[in-house]
């Protein structure tokens, strides 16, 4: 019984160690954002001073400074790894895939169940020269800390217990509670948690969260700019019936989810031929 517990805390120790590494760049991001728009919402200063932050954080996720005797570790479980162009572009294309299946989800399942939207700010009293940078930078925040934390840190930490598949399934558990703030609706958790899958199996089988953060990136800015704003206007289908929009977002997500599992499969293949080819390299290096 003493072992599960300590499993037990083990997991969560992990699962927060990814939230905090998220949270702590949204938390800064939003506060700049605040003052920024609050002092002088003419200047975008906020968008230098977070690019610094977050690249600071990002060296020492990866190893940088101080205590040099946690660089290694710090270094493995940021999980920066180079990438060869296939896997990277067999990541691209499965990840947009899958995107494109889980904003159909979305869609529909807001048409099926009565939810509150996920709030997008009035930027209209504001200059569009500071908005769009700040747009920009928000793309930016969320995939590398959000990957580095749960793809990266939480993901591998959770390795030393579980097999990569079990690991990658309980990240995204607390991947999805790191958005409860759009709202406790099990619909939007299914959505989230489908989405850390998504990026957790780029990262896993790429052994990069390099290829995740991409994938990342273009999701953000697919449901922020595409989804997100039309919401609102979504009405229950018992409300309004189900009309031909709705039937071909429901094609769109059983056809399009399809695709990405056979993108998977193929990036899986990439990532299989590229691991026996390392091995073979250091096989023959060894030999000789």
């Amino acid at each position: 019984m003493h072992r599960y517990f300590r499993l037990f805390f083990r997991i969560l120790w992990c699962g927060f160690t990814g939230l905090f590494i998220s949270l702590l760049a949204a938390v800064v991001w939003t506060a700049l954002i605040f003052a920024n728009l609050k002092t002088n919402p003419h200047v975008p200063w906020s968008v230098p001073v977070m690019a610094l932050f977050l690249w600071a954080m990002w060296r020492c996720w990866g190893g940088a400074g101080w205590p040099r005797s946690t660089s290694d570790t710090r270094r493995r479980y940021l999980r920066a790894n180079p990438v060869s162009k296939l896997a990277l572009a067999w990541s691209l294309v499965a990840g947009v895939l899958g995107i494109v299946a889980l904003a159909g989800y979305w869609i529909v399942f807001f048409n099926l169940f009565k939810m509150k939207p996920n709030s997008i700010p009035d930027t209209s009293a504001y200059p569009a020269l500071t908005i769009y940078p700040m747009l920009v930078m928000g793309s930016l925040v969320s995939p590398f800390s959000e990957e580095a934390g749960f793809r990266g840190y939480s993901q591998l930490m959770l390795q030393r217990d579980f097999r990569p598949a079990a690991a990658a399934v309980i990240s995204s558990i607390f991947f999805a509670m790191g958005h409860l703030n759009y709202g406790l609706y099990w619909p939007k958790q299914l959505v989230y948690f489908l989405v850390g899958i998504a990026f957790a199996a780029i990262a896993t089988l790429t052994n990069s969260i390099l290829a995740s953060i991409p994938v990342h990136i273009i999701g953000d800015l697919v449901f922020f700019l595409f989804v997100w704003p039309h919401d609102a206007a979504r009405r229950p289908v018992w409300e309004r019936g189900a009309d031909g929009w709705f039937w071909i977002h429901v094609a769109q997500a059983v056809i399009f989810t399809g695709l990405a599992i056979l993108a998977f499969k193929r990036l899986a293949a990439v990532g299989r031929a590229h691991s026996q080819a390392q091995s073979g390299t250091t096989t023959g290096s060894a030999i000789a």
